[in-house]
């Protein structure tokens, strides 16, 4: 690979861990109930059958799991206690994974 391919992806690496980062820190900014109001829902389960999913008030759940408020969580959907923070996991293993790809290169 050439230099300019090889330093295309340190910054792409870089963008990327700046991007998730800016995210998380956007929703710690929202509170914990910005989502709670909301309109039509969008789950094609509620639209087609009448029917929630096992993924209903995820986003709602994760929300409020994130500002630490457990009750609102458990409230909106019981399994954000056990997805919420794999996914977290995740979340931060790319971002950590992203900044070392950007110092190695």
């Amino acid at each position: 690979m050439n230099s300019n391919s090889n330093n295309y992806k340190k910054w792409l690496h870089l963008g990327v861990a700046i991007l998730l980062t800016g995210i998380a820190i956007y929703l710690l900014i929202l509170p914990a109930d910005y989502f709670d109001h909301g309109g039509a829902p969008m789950c094609l389960s509620v639209i087609l059958l009448d029917m929630e999913c096992l993924g209903c008030g995820m986003t709602r759940a994760s929300m409020h799991l994130i500002h630490l408020d457990f009750a609102g969580a458990v409230y909106y959907n019981m399994l954000s206690l056990i997805v919420i923070p794999f996914l977290g996991f995740i979340y931060l293993k790319t971002i950590f994974s992203s900044i070392k790809k950007f110092r190695n290169r």
